[in-house]
Formats: C-alpha cells, sequence, structure tokens
C-alpha cells in the first residue's frame, strides 16, 4: 500500500518515493522566537508531527530538520523594549516553546538549527548568487536577489510574475533594480546585532535563513518541505529561488502545506492581533484536547478555532479516555504494553486513511469503530484483545490518549483535597449508616461537576 501526498508544487496527490530508499529527509520552517507560540503555530506543530509519526511508522529513517529563526527585526525590537539582551530572550521563547509543544505531544526532529549558528552557510551561499549575477548590492548597502534572473519564481504559489511587478509598489525602496527584489543580506544599524561578511557588517534576511540551513543539513535536494500555508509565498518561493540557483540542486521534491486556522473567517495571526497563545488556551483545555481538535480537520483544510469545537473534542476524548479505562479495568484485555505501534495492529482503513495524504479525519473514523466494538464486546465480556491493541496502536500513532485515565478525568481546574476529603466523609457515613449524609456529598459533588463512580475497591471520582 503506497503514500501518496498532496504536492503544492505540482498541485495534485503523487505517490511519494523518497530520494535514497528508506530514508526521508524533511526540513520544516520553524518559529521566530521573540513571544510566546499561538494556535496557528500549533497547528504546523501538530500536522508535521503526525506527518513524522506516519513516516516513522512506514519504516523510513526520518531525518527532521525543523529550524528556530533567532535573529530577526520582531526580536530585536522585543528584546529592547525588554532591555534586555537578545539571546536571553531567545533563550527564554525557545525554552517555552520546548514546554508548549511537549504538552501537546509532539515528538522532536532530529536536529533544530538556529540561524545564527548557520551564518558561514548563508553567507556562502549569498556569495554564490552574487558570482552568478543573480544578487547585487543595492545602493543603500544591502544585498538584493534580483528575482527576474530565476525563471521559475512564481511556479510554487502559481503567481505570474508580471501580475506581481503590476501590483507592487515601486516606491517602496529605489534602491533596487526590481520592486520584486527580496534581501539577501542587510547593512547592519547602530546597536543591532552583526556578522562580518564580505559587504560589511551585517545580517541576513530571513528567506535565507532556511535555504542555507535546509541544504546545510539535508543536502542541495532532500524529500519533504513543509509549512503553513501563509508561507508558500513569498517565503517558499524565495527559499527555491535562492538554493536552485546557489546549489543547482532540485531543492525539496515535495511541499507540504497546511491551511489557516480562522477565528471568524479570519485567519489568526499576530499581526492581525486574533491569536490566542497555546498557554491561554491550555489553561482551560488539556493539551490534549487542542490537539484532538485539530485532528479532526485534514490539515490542508482551513480550521475554525471556537470553544464549541474544544469543547467537541474534549467529549471525543472523553469517550476514548472511558474505553481505555473500562479496558485497563476488565479482566477480558490480556494484551501487554505495546511499546510502539504495530503494523500488524493497525485496521487496513486506518493505514488506507493515513496514506491518503495523512487524512487524520478518516483515521478517527476509523478509530471510533473499533472504540464502539470495543465498548461492545466488554458489554458481553467478549475477550476484546485484538481489538484493544488496535485501539492503542492508533492512539500512538495519532499521539492521543497517552495519559493515565484517572488522572485525564480528574484533570483541569478543581480542588482534588476538596473532592478526597469529601469522598472519604462520605465512606465514613456509609459505614456508619448514615446514608442521609452519604447521598448529600454525592449530591454536593455532582452539583460541583465530580461524578463519583462506587466499585467492590473504593470510590474514584472524574468530572463531569
Amino acid at each position: 500500500m503506497s503514500l501518496y501526498v498532496y504536492n503544492s508544487l505540482k498541485r495534485k496527490k503523487e505517490r511519494f518515493e523518497s530520494l535514497k530508499p528508506g530514508k526521508v529527509g524533511m526540513y520544516v520552517c520553524g518559529v521566530t522566537v521573540y513571544d510566546y507560540c499561538h494556535v496557528g503555530h500549533a497547528r504546523v506543530m501538530v500536522v508535521f508531527d503526525i506527518v513524522h509519526r506516519w513516516m516513522k511508522q512506514l519504516g523510513y529513517d526520518v531525518d527532521y530538520v525543523r529550524n528556530f529563526t533567532d535573529v530577526d527585526d520582531k526580536i530585536i525590537k522585543r528584546a529592547n523594549e525588554r532591555g534586555i539582551a537578545i539571546d536571553v530572550l531567545t533563550n527564554e521563547m525557545i525554552a517555552a516553546f520546548y514546554e508548549d509543544i511537549d504538552s501537546l505531544g509532539c515528538l522532536h526532529p532530529t536536529r533544530e538549527p538556529r540561524a545564527t549558528e548557520h551564518m558561514p552557510e548563508m553567507i556562502a551561499m549569498i556569495e554564490a548568487l552574487v558570482e552568478q549575477g543573480r544578487a547585487y548590492v543595492s545602493g543603500s548597502g544591502d544585498v538584493l536577489y534580483a528575482v527576474r534572473t530565476f525563471d521559475d519564481y512564481g511556479k510554487l504559489s502559481g503567481k505570474n510574475i508580471d501580475d506581481l511587478e503590476s501590483g507592487s509598489r515601486v516606491d517602496v525602496d529605489k534602491s533596487k533594480r526590481d520592486p520584486l527584489d527580496f534581501v539577501l543580506w542587510k547593512m547592519a544599524k547602530p546597536g543591532e546585532p552583526a556578522w562580518d561578511s564580505p559587504w560589511g557588517a551585517g545580517r541576513p534576511g530571513w528567506h535565507i535563513e532556511c535555504s542555507a540551513m535546509s541544504c546545510s543539513h539535508l543536502g542541495d535536494t532532500f524529500d519533504i518541505h513543509g509549512g503553513g500555508m501563509d508561507l508558500k509565498f513569498p517565503h517558499h518561493e524565495n527559499e527555491i529561488a535562492q538554493a536552485r540557483a546557489a546549489n543547482g540542486g532540485g531543492f525539496a521534491r515535495y511541499w507540504l502545506h497546511n491551511g489557516f486556522v480562522n477565528i471568524n473567517a479570519e485567519k489568526m495571526s499576530k499581526s492581525l492581533g486574533n491569536f490566542f497563545t497555546i498557554r491561554e488556551v491550555t489553561e482551560k483545555y488539556h493539551p490534549e484536547v487542542l490537539r484532538m481538535f485539530m485532528l479532526g480537520t485534514h490539515y490542508r483544510s482551513p480550521l475554525d478555532f471556537s470553544d464549541t469545537a474544544l469543547d467537541a473534542a474534549k467529549a471525543s476524548l472523553d469517550r476514548l479516555y472511558e474505553t481505555m479505562k473500562r479496558c485497563r479495568e476488565s479482566e477480558v484485555c490480556h494484551s501487554g504494553n505495546i511499546a510502539t505501534p504495530q503494523s500488524s495492529y493497525l485496521p487496513s482503513a486506518f493505514t488506507t486513511a493515513m496514506n491518503d495524504d495523512f487524512n487524520t479525519p478518516e483515521a478517527l473514523a476509523c478509530l471510533f469503530d473499533i472504540c464502539r466494538l470495543l465498548n461492545k464486546g466488554l458489554d458481553s465480556d467478549e475477550d476484546v484483545s485484538m481489538l484493544f491493541d488496535q485501539f492503542r496502536a492508533m492512539t500512538g500513532v495519532l499521539g492521543i490518549v497517552q495519559h493515565d485515565t484517572e488522572a485525564w478525568f480528574k484533570s483541569g481546574d478543581v480542588d482534588s483535597e476538596h473532592i478526597e476529603a469529601l469522598i472519604n466523609e462520605r465512606s465514613a457515613a456509609k459505614k456508619s449508616r448514615d446514608f442521609a449524609r452519604a447521598d448529600a456529598i454525592r449530591d454536593q459533588l455532582s452539583a460541583e461537576g465530580i461524578i463519583l463512580e462506587d466499585s467492590p475497591t473504593g470510590t474514584t471520582w472524574k468530572k463531569a
């Protein structure tokens, strides 16, 4: 069974064939580390975590590279506003990034290069472009890429170069030979971080960073380049123009782009000010709820963010956790722990869905079919071991239902000590045959959104 991916460069699904048998090289544009990540960032990370997981599931040795942009106008501005050194800010934000992404259950990439660690590679790429006559030093001292020297410019985004010029503002930078040309190297301003180069002290433009880092780690030609739909133009278009012209390689063979996260039909972004950070959302919802919410829509489609959608994702996860809890407690689930999701345990419908351009909504539908069969089998005391193996294998691939079931139902803004104290008081009341008090405590906890479950081994609780 073959994997098919939607290649943005070709605008169609294609059968995936890696450049090197059994190996996949994948580069994904990371974050600019000047602030906390928002839900739009989370979608990129979850989407390509799924791609990463499924490639590994198919048996590929995945070299997954995702960068940090740690020098940029926004970073300089934010560090100055806070009165701290740039590296203090970027290290703080990278640490926060890991906290957020780890909470979402994302596996770490193979390598996570920082832009500031790759200045020699960027300078070398710019030098090659200058030598070829594809780049020039402008009147302002910046080094610019001459877009019209690259014949395939606009192929990824489907934009016509003449239409781009007619729609541009020619008075933005009069030192440009063409309004479409973009910066490769910026001359340093007083007080800004700078690196020595053949053109004087300065720092790289944003686009050259990813071209240099991806080729440095994965070679002049590699398998997959990914990122958000908003990066297709101009960032990814510019990456192609730089890398292919400088190195002569094919650069990325497959381009994968995830859709926007929208609020009221408008893209979530910091520039529009309509964003929620991951931390703001996970103050109210468990991080796995956010992950589940994202898996419910195909990665290429827009995703409408709302409390209603998150509540629905929470309800779906509760159902899966309830099933997991029943299986763990049942004597008819005889299987041991599965350390890694094994292909032999995955239903064919699930594999078909994932091989169809990582179709997680269809994969989830298969998971819930198995969930339904599991509960039906548990109700009739059947041996559901095989179904349980399938259930755990699928949740492992998707990165959900990865927490302790008891802890899951107790997560959130609750006073555990208060609840446990009332449960103990209720147990004492039952022992002394004060059933009125025991019932009153149950009613009190129910009013507080807490459900009690009595069993021969004691009383447990969960949030309603």
